[in-house]
């Protein structure tokens, strides 16, 4: 259980964040829920509906402001490449994050904020490169070729920044490819991947080298994880890796980079099929750990939040 009495969360009708609202509102936390839209279902009591611009400054700090909340939740961003210009994508993200995350350590707000995998540089990239190591975790460097991934370095600095600031603690996850029961886009790609062409087969046959070498989170375990954040005594900036303990295609992990990118890094500790990405330091820092699987998910069905 959290021990806060209040939050905003931002984006709070988008895929992700609405389970966040329902999960901090089911703990009977007053949950102020903004986003450009309104609901399109009855939420709970103790959720309050904003819409709003939140690359307007007094939009932003107008809402943090009245709200006063015990902490700021903010997965507000536009979330990957290709859904807007690039020039868009890099612009809305970095002032959204900027406002809200200053508008948070304002009020002495804890932030907890949804960052990416992509702060790596492999996913949104013509050329995969491999990282230097793996599996990645926090103390890789990170630097994207990509606006999407750079404005969520950006807003990691802009992190720093605010705890520096105003002193309040900023927690950046970076989920990987976030899934929803019912809904698991991996079954697809798994059931058609070829690792010798590095293809998924079909009518589109495309060639899809997984920057993000298949890793992959559900979102309920995204929700556990802010959860935990929430609970922890934390302090200053952290970035936590939200991932599943192995990847979604069912495969020898190291085995299927290697034939997919033609070799592997001189620094490489993968077992079996564990994942390319390390969720160790949400483990030993905040006692998290995933409790979903692809496995698991393919025969549940979980009802989205209502009200998104």
């Amino acid at each position: 259980m959290v021990t806060i009495d209040s939050a905003v969360v931002t984006g709070g009708l988008g895929e992700s964040g609405s389970w966040v609202v329902e999960n901090l509102a089911g703990q009977g936390v007053d949950v102020t829920c903004v986003d450009r839209v309104g609901p399109s279902g009855e939420a709970p009591e103790n959720v309050s509906f904003y819409r709003a611009d939140l690359t307007d400054q007094g939009e932003a700090w107008e809402l943090v402001e009245y709200a006063r909340p015990d902490a700021v939740i903010h997965f507000a961003n536009i979330p990957a490449m290709g859904i807007r210009p690039g020039g868009r994508t890099f612009g809305n993200n970095v002032l959204a994050n900027y406002n809200v995350m200053d508008a948070a350590g304002r009020v002495g707000a804890e932030v907890v904020w949804a960052s990416s995998e992509c702060t790596y540089g492999t996913v949104f990239t013509e050329t995969t490169e491999l990282p230097e190591y793996f599996p990645i975790d926090e103390e890789h460097p990170v630097g994207a070729p990509d606006p999407y991934g750079t404005s969520k370095v950006v807003g990691e600095e802009i992190g720093r920044m605010v705890t520096r600031r105003y002193g309040v603690p900023v927690t950046s996850i970076r989920p990987s490819w976030i899934q929803y029961p019912g809904e698991y886009f991996t079954t697809e790609i798994r059931e058609r991947f070829d690792p010798e062409t590095a293809a998924v087969t079909g009518d589109r046959n495309t060639h899809v080298p997984s920057g993000n070498f298949w890793s992959y989170v559900d979102v309920r375990d995204i929700v556990s994880l802010v959860d935990a954040v929430l609970d922890a005594d934390t302090d200053g900036h952290e970035a936590y890796l939200g991932v599943a303990d192995e990847n979604y295609l069912g495969r020898p992990t190291a085995e299927t980079i290697d034939a997919v990118f033609g070799g592997l890094p001189d620094e490489c500790d993968l077992e079996g099929e564990g994942s390319a990405l390390s969720n160790a330091k949400a483990k030993a820092d905040l006692d998290w750990a995933p409790e979903h699987t692809w496995r698991s998910a393919l025969d549940e069905d979980v009802p989205s939040p209502s009200f998104a």
